[in-house]
């Protein structure tokens, strides 16, 4: 491991400050959490759960993918009642936070990471298109008269025609800018944080449009109403919107419900994004996702007990950490730091931020979810995983994140028994292993899939000291699935002085030419 680098990570940090900053409110405006929980959240992550066994070069923060069910809990437990639903939500991360702290003591924090990549991207996917679906009205400042997701796509033409043309010119120059901006040809240009460009032109251009007072304008006959309404609202004192979880409703059934979907879906994003940083850790230094995820637990119960949202590992801030030259979790910390004094010395800026600008950021992080990449990504490794991925996304769409995952998943088994897995192998693999000196032979029998492959990374996570090659052999596994190989290939690129190798895998057929596509035992020719 490198040693830190003080300097490098203060300067990562405040990087990562000026990303965070417009993201955690726009992720808190859309979650129906007032636009300071977001930033409590990143400080108590970057200030608290850096110290307590954060991962090298993660960010902690509120992320994208969890505003589709923060909202949906404000709504459900409040019923129509904005602040009696947001106590009641702080009352279900307290719950969820407890419980991922007691996942980490057991060391279930592997087990999300074994989740079919597939299934998990549907669901981001299905995220994506949530997000777009809600915040393209906003974008546009128009509000529109569906709830559903899919409705709303549907309205989207309607929003357009009857846009309001001041609020549209922020929201389109917000966006221009994110795409824009990583594409041009200057170095300078890839290294400049684009949601803060896109917010230093946001205000300017709300100023231009006298946001602050209320007033009409004419604009190719039609009249258009614009006012504060189309800014960020903030408390004149910060302090005084830090609100307090509200317990009474906690074993309702709405509660359950949430706290469940808050765990699951927090805990399997966040060690997700932790395995997806070490792939991207220049030093290639492995993170304790058990660790991790207590960290984020801690973080998460900290956060709601002051008002804040959910917390965790989240990716597109710690890519730009690791780009920015970070080489210690101390710059999760400066990050946090520098928001915490952005909001005691800065806060009457925050309320200059227009809502649509902080729409275009979400439309943009939703298209990146949803990006057609990821139906391409999903067909390439083998129809069956675009299959997955459709479904999921489809299922989540039609009906809520919970169902989504629950269905893929299923389906995911029920293709395992039809190519022959057992009930039995699909919660245990069966393993032989013997020793030549300082290599390993590991043969794995029957089936190699996302339910069992636990029992070969834990073994693989034991390995005597003195063994630097590891040989394992499919040959009499009759499927290979590919969150196995994946798995596998992420290990492998981990370790150091040490090597993996396949074997048995010719014996079967891919369903695509993919490396990492899944594989079926080849049937004997018939004499």
């Amino acid at each position: 491991m490198p040693p830190p680098n003080l300097r490098a990570d203060m300067t990562a940090g405040f990087l990562v400050f000026l990303i965070a900053l417009p993201l955690c409110l726009g992720i808190s405006m859309a979650s129906g959490f007032p636009p300071i929980a977001g930033i409590t959240t990143a400080i108590v992550g970057g200030l608290i759960s850096t110290f307590v066994g954060s991962a090298r070069l993660t960010i902690k923060g509120p992320a994208a993918g969890l505003i589709v069910i923060v909202l949906g809990a404000v709504t459900e437990l409040g019923q129509g009642d904005a602040l009696t639903g947001y106590r009641r939500t702080l009352a279900v991360g307290v719950a969820a936070a407890v419980i991922q702290i007691l996942l980490s003591l057991a060391r279930a924090g592997t087990i999300g990471s074994l989740m079919p990549p597939s299934v998990v991207h549907g669901m981001l996917a299905a995220i994506g298109v949530i997000i777009v679906s809600k915040q393209a009205h906003t974008l546009m400042g128009v509000s529109p008269t569906s709830k559903g997701p899919l409705p709303l796509l549907a309205e989207i033409p309607r929003s357009v025609a009857h846009a309001n043309p001041e609020i549209l010119v922020i929201g389109v120059c917000t966006l221009v800018v994110l795409f824009g901006l990583p594409l041009l040809p200057w170095r300078w240009a890839k290294k400049v944080p684009a949601q803060m460009v896109a917010l230093v032109l946001a205000i300017p251009l709300g100023l231009c449009f006298d946001l602050d007072h209320q007033h009409t304008f004419s604009f190719q006959g039609h009249e258009y109403s614009v006012g504060p309404q189309y800014l960020i609202h903030l408390p004149g004192n910060l302090l005084r919107s830090l609100a307090f979880p509200d317990f009474s409703h906690l074993l309702d059934a709405i509660s359950l419900k949430y706290i469940l979907m808050f765990t699951l879906v927090g805990s399997i994003e966040s060690v997700l994004s932790v395995s997806a940083v070490d792939a991207l850790d220049p030093a290639k230094c492995a993170s304790d996702l058990d660790k991790d995820l207590r960290a984020v637990g801690i973080g998460n119960a900290i956060a709601a007990l002051l008002g804040g949202l959910p917390m965790i590992s989240e990716i597109v801030r710690s890519k730009a950490n690791i780009d920015s030259g970070a080489t210690s979790r101390r710059a999760n910390f400066f990050h946090g730091l520098f928001l915490l004094g952005f909001v005691v010395l800065l806060p009457g800026m925050l309320h200059r931020v227009p809502l649509a600008a902080l729409a275009g950021m979400l439309v943009y992080t939703g298209t990146r979810l949803a990006s057609p990449a990821e139906f391409k990504r999903a067909y390439r490794i083998g129809p069956e995983q675009l299959f997955l991925f459709m479904l999921t996304l489809l299922v989540t769409l039609a009906t809520d994140l919970l169902v989504g995952v629950a269905v893929g998943l299923v389906c995911k088994l029920a293709l395992h028994v039809k190519d022959g897995v057992s009930l039995r192998d699909l919660v245990r693999m069966e393993m032989r292993e013997r020793r030549h000196g300082e290599a390993l032979h590991i043969e794995v029998e029957n089936a190699a899939v996302f339910t069992n492959v636990l029992t070969l990374k834990r073994r693989l996570d034991r390995l005597e000291s003195d063994i630097v090659r590891v040989v394992i052999d499919f040959s009499r596994a009759r499927v290979v699935g590919h969150t196995v190989l994946e798995k596998l290939h992420r290990i492998a690129d981990e370790w150091e002085g040490r090597e993996l190798v396949l074997q048995g895998l010719e014996e079967h057929v891919p369903s695509s030419d993919h490396e990492l596509a899944a594989r079926k035992k080849r049937r004997p020719a018939l004499a």
